[in-house]
């Protein structure tokens, strides 16, 4: 049975999830991780892709990315992911394949979730019980857009940006975001979208790439998407 073509639309945000066969860990050391955002960088850079926000997970990796073309983000993957198990295989001696066959992704409505998806992901950490709050854990991009880290890798999105019109207020603003727990819904519906490879927006932005991408992009059984109703929606918007 044909694998269904993944949902890419340059220019939207990507939300990825890249894990370890069987939820095997991918990282082993400091060093790994290091490596691994190092290729990161030069692979976004390489594919014109800005990555705004990342967590890396003893046994998984959360990104969101845009690209300036659709074959943008497949592109820094497969680059990446052929790199960074090369140097496991030779550093560990070990054989064979590190990661699930193809990493999972959803598009991002960037008006009404981009935001959301920036906490769901840098608190990844916290909801799983390694630190008690996202800015102690060293391997997120949680201290360029809180704090003001210096990361290479990270390229704040336009949304990101017009929190604030400084830097200083701005890193205010985002750690703000935090003190609200991301509801139920959100975690959700990031989640499912995510693992199948759907879209993460309103009824009206599913409709959108679906006529873009020719595919139904929203989950359940074939058919028009709900009516602008949808929970929670407005919840996020005022992230």
């Amino acid at each position: 049975m044909p694998r269904r073509a993944r949902i890419v639309a340059a220019g939207y945000p990507m939300h990825v999830i890249l894990r370890g066969i069987d939820r095997a860990a991918v990282f082993f050391d400091d060093a790994d991780r290091r490596y691994f955002l190092e290729w990161l960088g030069a692979a976004a850079a390489q594919e014109s892709v800005a990555v705004h926000a990342y967590v890396l997970m003893t046994n998984h990796v959360h990104l969101l990315m845009s690209a300036e073309r659709d074959a943008g983000v497949p592109a820094v993957m497969k680059h990446l992911g052929q790199r960074y198990v090369q140097y496991v295989n030779r550093t560990y001696r070990r054989t064979g394949g590190l990661f699930e066959g193809r990493f999972r992704s959803a598009l991002i409505e960037a008006d009404t979730y981009l935001l959301g998806c920036y906490r769901y992901i840098e608190l990844n950490p916290v909801r799983a019980g390694m630190v008690a709050a996202p800015g102690d854990y060293p391997w997120s991009s949680y201290p360029a857009n809180a704090l003001g880290a210096r990361d290479p890798v990270v390229t704040p999105h336009g949304l990101y940006r017009d929190l604030a019109s400084s830097d200083e207020a701005r890193l205010a603003a985002y750690r703000g975001l935090f003190a609200d727990v991301l509801s139920t819904e959100l975690l959700q519906r990031l989640r499912d979208c995510t693992n199948g490879g759907f879209v993460v927006g309103r009824p009206r932005f599913e409709r959108q790439i679906a006529a873009m991408v020719g595919r139904r992009t929203w989950k359940g059984s074939p058919g028009r998407p709900p009516k602008e109703t949808e929970v929670g929606a407005q919840t996020e918007l005022a992230l």
